[in-house]
């Protein structure tokens, strides 16, 4: 079932339709125009590499032709859009201001990838508690510059902006807070900061953009990946040197341009049954797409989201296959192990990777998991026959990946 944003949100978007009819200015997405607004926002001067001029062309573009904008779409994608272009200038121009953030080293780095609806929120949430690991957060991710003063930032007033931004989306959508919960403080995920770059999945995930999405699968990565070590510098410089600790499930799509950045990354993999994933992910969609759209069909989300999925687990594993040297910086992590003993999972990551886990690393974690129940913010209900897809089907899509990583099956 497809929610249904507030009256009030409605209200909005039926005035803003009749202004277009008009062909009244409303919320452009023009991308010379959002370039040279960030520049001045940031006080710099527009200077932008060629490929994340050309991502943020293809999206703008898609998103006029493809997404089928409500008004508050169009405006949301438009501050989404002017924020990610002024959070970089500002970062180049830190980084020209600082120079010892160029001299910031980032190593052995904790990754945990999978497909997403695996565990892989939890389990980074879960890591992050150490006080020996550092994870980018919501509010830094949002709002980097200039860099966070202190090891223990508490009173940062960007905080307080990141937790009304994510209160004003709950309000939007009740229901997401259950589907997927944030927070200012907790960690977030490596696409919200490739995001920047605008070769990203965050953007296909936020907006029905096909055009854009397909352009994504045809790029080299590895530019954004260091636009992305370059912000993990950004984030480090004048803190103490901790061990970061990421995630997303998009590291799967390219995990050969994760590594040209992070050569000694420890990463973690995430397994679930592919099928469940694919009916849970489908329902988050609905959601994402909902604030910003009215054309939703959840049929086209399954059409979508199932080739995708089966694509990231196919090149996972032929990359692993293709690079037996690196078996040693991986550790595999089945969800139903995950759900059933989070923190001997832990344990098993720590050892796998020779790393020491403190006795206030285990409290922290324990009193996350006891803070934090997998329901308490409600219970997510979703069917797969929902997204017009056949399970018999989608098995065969992935039964190699379920053999070669011995993955059960789930009832649907």
């Amino acid at each position: 079932m497809i929610p249904r944003l507030p009256a009030p949100v409605r209200a909005f978007n039926a005035v803003g339709r009749a202004l277009q009819l008009r062909r009244l200015p409303f919320a452009s997405l023009d991308p010379d125009e959002l370039e040279r607004r960030a520049a001045a926002r940031a006080g710099v001067e527009p200077d932008v590499p060629t490929l994340f001029r050309e991502g943020l062309r293809v999206l703008a573009r898609s998103l006029e032709d493809e997404a089928a904008l409500t008004p508050l779409g169009r405006i949301t994608a438009r501050r989404r859009i002017l924020s990610l272009l002024e959070s970089r200038a500002r970062l180049a121009a830190d980084r020209a201001r600082l120079p010892g953030i160029a001299d910031e080293k980032i190593e052995r780095p904790l990754v945990v990838v999978g497909l997403p609806r695996t565990g892989t929120t939890l389990l980074h949430t879960l890591l992050a508690q150490d006080p020996a690991t550092r994870s980018p957060l919501f509010w830094e991710v949002r709002e980097p510059s200039p860099p966070p003063a202190g090891d223990d930032v508490t009173d940062d007033p960007r905080i307080a902006a990141c937790s009304a931004e994510l209160e004003g989306l709950y309000r939007l959508l009740p229901e997401f807070r259950a589907v997927h919960p944030m927070e200012a403080r907790w960690p977030q995920e490596c696409v919200a900061i490739t995001a920047q770059a605008f070769v990203s999945m965050q953007h296909s995930t936020t907006w029905r953009v096909p055009s854009y999405a397909e352009w994504l699968g045809r790029q080299d990565h590895a530019p954004a990946y260091e636009f992305h070590r370059r912000f993990l510098q950004h984030l480090q410089h004048g803190r103490p040197r901790r061990r970061f600790v990421l995630k997303t499930p998009g590291h799967l799509w390219t995990l050969g341009a994760l590594f040209s950045a992070y050569p000694d990354a420890g990463v973690i993999h995430t397994h679930r049954d592919p099928v469940r994933v694919l009916a849970s992910l489908c329902s988050l969609e609905t959601l994402l797409r909902k604030i910003a759209s009215d054309a939703i069909d959840p049929a086209e989300l399954g059409r979508e989201w199932a080739p995708r999925l089966a694509q990231g687990l196919a090149l996972a594993s032929a990359f692993r296959e293709a690079a037996p040297a690196r078996a040693a910086q991986f550790a595999d992590v089945h969800y139903a192990e995950l759900m059933a003993d989070p923190l001997g999972v832990v344990e098993r990551i720590y050892a796998r990777f020779e790393l020491p886990l403190s006795a206030e690393a285990r409290e922290r974690m324990s009193a996350f998991l006891r803070a934090n129940p997998s329901d308490k913010h409600g219970v997510h209900r979703y069917r797969l026959g929902d997204f017009g897809l056949n399970e018999a089907e989608e098995r065969r899509r992935v039964a190699a990946y379920m053999s070669r990583y011995g993955v059960a099956e789930e009832k649907v």
